[in-house]
C-alpha cells in the first residue's frame, strides 16, 4: 500500500497508532461498494470485515415475514464487523450498502488476531462499538417515542454526518424501508420538512437546505449518540 493510501478518510483508521496500523495495512484489500452489496449476511459466519472510506452501510433487523427496519448506520467514521469484535463470528442481522463508496476489505481472522496483539487496537475498535450501540439505543429511543418527521431528520442528520455535500441520493421506497413504515407516510414527513424550508425532495434525491433546523425539528432525538462518539473515539462526528 503505497503512501497515497495512506492518506485515510476512515476515522478508525486515522485514530491508530503506527503499531497498530501496522499491524492491518498489509492485509487491506481496497474495494468498490456499489448498492446494494451486501457486506454481511445475517445469521451467517462474517468471514470479511469492511472499513469504509466513502458511502454508507446500513444494518437492517428482519421480522418474520420479511419487513425489514433499519437498526443502525455505518460510513466513513467506523467498519462493519462488530460481532467479530466481540469475540463472536456471525451477526443477527444484515448488512448492505445504502449509498455508494469505497474502503478495505480485511478479514475477519486478521482483525481478531491483532486485537489479541496489541491492547491500544483492542480498545479502540471496543470502543467503536460501545458509539454503535448508543447510536443503536437512540434509534430505538427514537422509533419508539418520536413523530415520522422528527425520525426522519434525525436520520438526515446522522446521513449527513457521514457522506459528502448536501445532497443524499435515495428513494422514498427506501427510506420506507430504512425507517419502518408505509412510503405514504415517508411522503407526507418530506413534505412537512419541504414545507418548513429544511430540505427539497424529489424521486430520487434529498438536499440538506437546513441542517440547524433539522436539529431542532429532531427534538432532542438527534445528539446523544454523536456526543458518546466524540467521547469515545475522541473526534467529532457531526458536522
Amino acid at each position: 500500500m503505497d503512501d497515497q493510501q495512506l492518506n485515510f478518510r476512515n476515522e478508525l483508521l486515522r485514530a491508530m497508532g503506527p503499531q497498530e496500523q501496522a499491524l492491518l495495512l498489509p492485509h487491506l484489500q481496497p474495494v468498490d461498494l456499489e448498492v446494494p452489496t451486501i457486506l454481511e449476511m445475517e445469521n451467517s459466519p462474517v468471514s470479511d470485515v469492511y472499513i469504509l472510506e466513502s458511502g454508507l452501510a446500513s444494518i437492517v433487523a428482519r421480522f418474520p415475514g420479511g419487513r425489514d427496519i433499519e437498526v443502525g448506520i455505518v460510513g466513513r467514521e467506523g467498519m462493519t464487523g462488530a460481532a467479530v469484535i466481540l469475540g463472536g463470528n456471525q451477526s443477527a442481522n444484515r448488512t448492505f450498502m445504502q449509498v455508494a463508496g469505497h474502503g478495505f476489505k480485511l478479514p475477519a481472522s486478521v482483525l481478531s488476531a491483532a486485537m489479541e496483539e496489541s491492547r491500544p487496537l483492542r480498545s479502540l475498535v471496543l470502543a467503536y462499538v460501545q458509539a454503535l450501540l448508543a447510536q443503536t439505543t437512540s434509534t430505538v429511543l427514537a422509533n419508539g417515542h418520536a413523530k415520522l418527521e422528527e425520525r426522519l431528520a434525525r436520520w438526515l442528520l446522522m446521513v449527513h454526518d457521514r457522506t459528502d455535500g448536501a445532497t443524499i441520493w435515495l428513494t422514498h421506497e427506501f427510506l420506507a424501508v430504512m425507517l419502518g413504515v408505509r412510503r405514504a407516510g415517508v411522503t407526507v414527513a418530506l413534505h412537512l420538512l419541504e414545507g418548513k424550508g429544511l430540505i427539497r425532495s424529489t424521486r430520487r434525491q434529498i438536499v440538506i437546505l437546513n441542517r440547524r433546523g433539522l436539529i431542532e425539528e429532531a427534538h432532542g432525538s438527534y445528539g446523544a449518540a454523536e456526543e458518546e462518539y466524540r467521547r469515545l473515539i475522541g473526534k467529532d462526528l457531526a458536522r
